[in-house]
């Protein structure tokens, strides 16, 4: 055998071998997975938040019971529209104006002491007073004349001393009735004094009795202090009710408020004057348009949840929407326009980062592609899509997950791609 064709058969034998080796190779190796794929494309998107809620009445008018009665008439119905000035209930005052009467009549009565006071008491009582003073000094003085002419007389010898000391015996108890009839009359005066006191105060607390009686009568007839719907009425005929319980509950209902129930995570996100959408159960192909208003300060638990409480004003123009139902909230807080988007389930968060799986051609297998684990940056999103603000270009491949896990580097078979908004 020459040396040529000698080497020729080692070198055919070593080509064998290595053929074996990477057929061996290549028989244990697992098979490509098969993926599918979108391509992100621009679209407008529109963040929007979902919760529930429920429905007050902006400017509500509740009209409660100011004496424990029974009401007496019921006039109209639940739901109703009335009027202003519209009598909506009668209850049973009897006992207030029966009170109401004997209080005037003790006013009266006490209006007229007032004014005796002030005129210096009683007139009978302050004559009799001023005149008995006024007879005591004249009697006094008398009596003191006497005196002085006794004296002279005495001095002449025309009179004695037996007729001198029975004039002064009575000047000095002349005196002393002075004296008494004086501190009687000082005492009578300050008497009418603290008199005109006490019905001066007996007046106004009597004027006051008649004022809050005056208004329990008036709150006999219940009616509407505006025009509106009257959503509750509670009470019928016949029924007892206490101070302070509510009777009717009425309001314009054209304008209502939803108070909706906002979880903490999308408090964040919420803006005054952002448009709001609410629906509800009993009507579904209803749809209601309104704005927030103001934005929660604070988080309260509810339930099970941790709640932000926002206040939205909503139209009504057909009063549709009832005082205290549970309605839907849907509230569009941003929007973005001509932004490009991908998929939510096609990106990955790790450590507050988030990834997607970009599918790269391959050379070194026919219809075999790779994927280049990458980071991206998103903005807003929707039910379905992110916004993608970095990271990721108009055009380029995004593997979708399915039944493998996706990893960096990892040889793919891509078996059906679609545009990401199809």
């Amino acid at each position: 055998m020459d040396r040529k064709l000698r080497n020729r058969i080692v070198l055919y034998l070593f080509l064998a071998v290595v053929l074996a080796f990477v057929l061996i190779k290549l028989s244990g190796r697992k098979p490509a997975p098969k993926i599918s794929a979108v391509t992100p494309v621009r679209e407008n998107l529109t963040s929007s938040i979902s919760s529930n809620g429920k429905v007050e009445p902006i400017s509500p008018y509740v009209m409660r019971a100011e004496l424990n009665t029974f009401v007496e008439k019921v006039y109209p119905s639940e739901g109703q529209q009335v009027k202003r000035g519209q009598q909506l209930l009668e209850l049973d005052v009897k006992d207030a104006a029966a009170q109401l009467a004997e209080t005037r009549s003790k006013l009266l009565q006490a209006q007229d002491d007032l004014r005796a006071a002030r005129a210096g008491g009683r007139a009978d009582a302050a004559a009799k007073a001023a005149g008995d003073l006024a007879n005591a000094q004249k009697e006094r003085d008398r009596l003191q004349k006497n005196h002085e002419a006794l004296l002279h007389l005495i001095a002449q010898e025309a009179a004695t001393q037996d007729e001198l000391a029975t004039n002064d015996l009575a000047l000095t108890r002349a005196q002393a009735e002075v004296t008494r009839l004086t501190a009687a009359k000082q005492e009578f005066e300050r008497g009418v004094k603290l008199d005109r006191d006490r019905a001066v105060l007996q007046v106004e607390q009597l004027k006051n009795e008649a004022a809050a009686l005056e208004d329990k009568v008036r709150q006999g007839r219940i009616t509407a202090p505006a025009d509106g719907t009257l959503y509750s009425l509670p009470v019928k005929a016949g029924d007892f009710v206490k101070v302070g319980d509510s009777l009717a509950e009425m309001a314009d209902l054209h304008k209502v408020r939803v108070r909706a129930f906002i979880d903490e995570p999308d408090l964040g996100g919420l803006e005054e004057n952002e448009p709001v959408k609410i629906t509800w159960d009993a009507l579904p192909n209803k749809t209601w348009s309104g704005k927030t208003e103001i934005i929660p300060k604070q988080v309260v638990q509810r339930n099970t949840r941790s709640v932000g409480e926002l206040l939205c004003s909503v139209k009504n123009d057909k009063l549709e929407l009832l005082p205290n139902i549970n309605v839907n909230v849907r509230i569009n807080s941003r929007e973005r326009l001509g932004v490009l988007s991908v998929p939510r389930g096609a990106v990955e968060v790790e450590g507050g980062r988030r990834y997607v799986y970009v599918v790269k051609s391959n050379q070194l297998g026919v219809g075999k592609s790779t994927l280049e684990k990458r980071e991206i940056h998103v903005g807003i999103a929707d039910a379905t899509n992110y916004e993608v603000v970095s990271g990721l270009e108009e055009g380029e491949l995004v593997a979708l997950p399915g039944d493998v896990d996706l990893r960096d580097g990892m040889n793919v078979i891509v078996v059906s791609t679609s545009v990401e908004n199809s």
